[in-house]
């Protein structure tokens, strides 16, 4: 009886090593094939990324980058009361801006007019924000006056422009910012 209870508790042992095994090679199996369904969603996820930006069959782009639907450009002049701000919208045919989502911030220590516009918004049914303004004009300057709230100067104030647009075709672009430096004189009065 001394020799089988080691063989039984040996039997034992081995029944759980072999059930750890099983676990073992279970998970192992679950890794790879999450790994495996991973790699294939990635590429599925690349693959509508590329029918989205990249060649159809007649060599053209479905949706244009961001970069070349819009071409957004700021500059700047100094004026008596601050130093004038323009931010130029060149947007390609087809696509828009959203009037609502320009935004402008700035350092504590300045202020700014309200944004005044080159061209008056149209109203659209927007699929995501339903009826809003927009510019859909190939070319559209917002303006604003930056000044200090010191009565001094500023250099190298960091501003940073916010603005979103759509291609009328079905694709909304992540918001962007552009960041930028301003150097703002005394205000004369």
């Amino acid at each position: 009886m001394l020799i089988k209870m080691p063989i039984a508790k040996s039997a034992a042992v081995n029944n759980r090593t072999a059930k750890k095994s099983y676990m073992l090679a279970v998970a192992l199996m679950s890794t790879s094939l999450m790994t495996g369904l991973s790699m294939i969603s990635m590429s599925a996820q690349a693959a509508g990324l590329g029918e989205l930006f990249g060649s159809n069959s007649a060599g053209q782009s479905k949706f244009l980058p961001v970069d070349k639907a819009f071409q957004v450009s700021p500059t700047t002049k100094a004026t008596a009361k601050g130093t004038r701000l323009s931010i130029i919208f060149n947007i390609t045919p087809g696509h828009y801006v959203y009037k609502d989502q320009l935004t402008l911030r700035f350092p504590k220590g300045l202020s700014a007019t309200p944004f005044t516009f080159s061209q008056a918004p149209v109203s659209i049914n927007d699929p995501t924000f339903g009826q809003v303004p927009v510019f859909t004009q190939k070319s559209m300057v917002v303006t604003t006056t930056l000044m200090t709230t010191n009565g001094k100067g500023a250099r190298n104030a960091p501003i940073v422009i916010g603005w979103q647009g759509c291609a009328k075709a079905g694709l909304c672009y992540p918001p962007e910012k552009i960041k930028t430096t301003v150097n703002i004189g005394v205000t004369r009065k």
